[in-house]
């Protein structure tokens, strides 16, 4: 059975933002590990349409951006959305029953299914579906945009932390 994980880079004061702060060298190719080993990925519409970036490759990329987009095009996608009609390449839909559609993932899959988006994460926190959070903490505050938690926080307790490059930690917490 599949592990069901959601984790993110996080600001200290709780937020997730793509476009305010961006992962060193380090925490990249720890990325790049990350996706490489995974099982498949579960996305919310939204961080969907934003990763379709990788897509294609583009010729300003390095190295280790091309291996990320590798990565995570191999990697199996569903995608979690009532107004998408359609998905990309390895993607499928899913549509309104989530509940049923995540546990037979689960079921179905091995390893570690990565879940992308603080709001799906939320519904399927909801559904007692997380098996582990992880937040990559970085060492700066944003004062605005999307929680880490959309909603109430689940009773968690800590499992590991650890350094990832110099300054980024990362929590690992599983349901209390």
């Amino acid at each position: 059975m599949a592990k069901l994980v959601f984790g993110m880079n996080h600001s200290l004061d709780g937020y997730v933002d793509h476009e305010a702060f961006a992962p060193g060298p380090d925490l990249f190719r720890h990325w790049i590990e990350h996706v490489r080993g995974l099982s498949g990925s579960v996305y919310g519409r939204r961080i969907y349409e934003m990763m379709r970036y990788w897509d294609e490759d583009l010729p300003e990329w390095t190295p280790d951006q091309l291996e990320f987009a590798a990565a995570w095009r191999r990697q199996p996608k569903w995608v979690v959305s009532r107004t998408l009609s359609s998905v990309g390449p390895n993607a499928t839909l899913v549509g309104d029953d989530i509940e049923a559609a995540i546990r037979e993932l689960k079921a179905q899959h091995g390893g570690e299914i990565a879940v992308a988006g603080p709001e799906l994460a939320q519904s399927l926190t909801d559904l007692g579906l997380i098996d582990e959070y992880r937040l990559y903490l970085h060492p700066v505050v944003l004062g605005r945009g999307t929680p880490f938690f959309a909603g109430p926080r689940p009773r968690l307790h800590r499992v590991a932390s650890d350094m990832i490059g110099e300054d980024v930690i990362r929590l690992t917490y599983v349901p209390a």
